[in-house]
């Protein structure tokens, strides 16, 4: 392999890609001799390698960056979209015409902003998660039982 592949990234390349892996390889091989009987051998061979590769070190101060970003995106998108539904809801008593259609949008934006809201929670305890995981992999787990 004297050319090597290049990757050209968007937003440049992932730090991870130029980390040496650790890879323990097994190989097992079976050959078999066969005769037809008529004078004609055959040969098959099979050959099976298993890698087993090592999983880096999870990095638990950047998962907590993410989820806490992610948290406040969720909590971004519910307040947007509670603020629409209340617009929407203005609109129904300011456009008596067009009321149905403001209705429809509102309980939308309502319905959007209660999905945001299941969002940022969801992210909140990943958050969590991701610190108390950090806390057991570094032994500062302490169980009162």
């Amino acid at each position: 392999m004297a050319e090597e592949k290049h990757h050209h990234h968007f937003f440049g390349r992932h730090k991870d890609e130029d980390k040496p892996v650790d890879v323990d390889a097994v190989a097992y091989s079976d050959t078999t001799f066969t005769s037809d009987g008529m004078g004609n051998d055959y040969t098959d061979s099979t050959t099976v390698v298993v890698a087993a590769v090592e999983e880096p070190t999870p990095d638990y101060e950047k998962e907590r960056r993410e989820h806490k970003s992610h948290e406040h995106l969720g909590e971004l998108g519910a307040i947007a979209a509670g603020a629409f539904a209340l617009h929407e809801k203005h609109k129904v008593e300011k456009d008596p015409e067009h009321a149905h259609k403001h209705k429809l949008e509102e309980e939308i934006a309502a319905a959007a902003a209660v999905g945001a809201g299941g969002y940022a929670f969801h992210e909140h305890h990943e958050k969590k998660e991701a610190k108390a995981e950090e806390k057991e992999a570094e032994g500062k787990k302490h169980h009162l039982f």
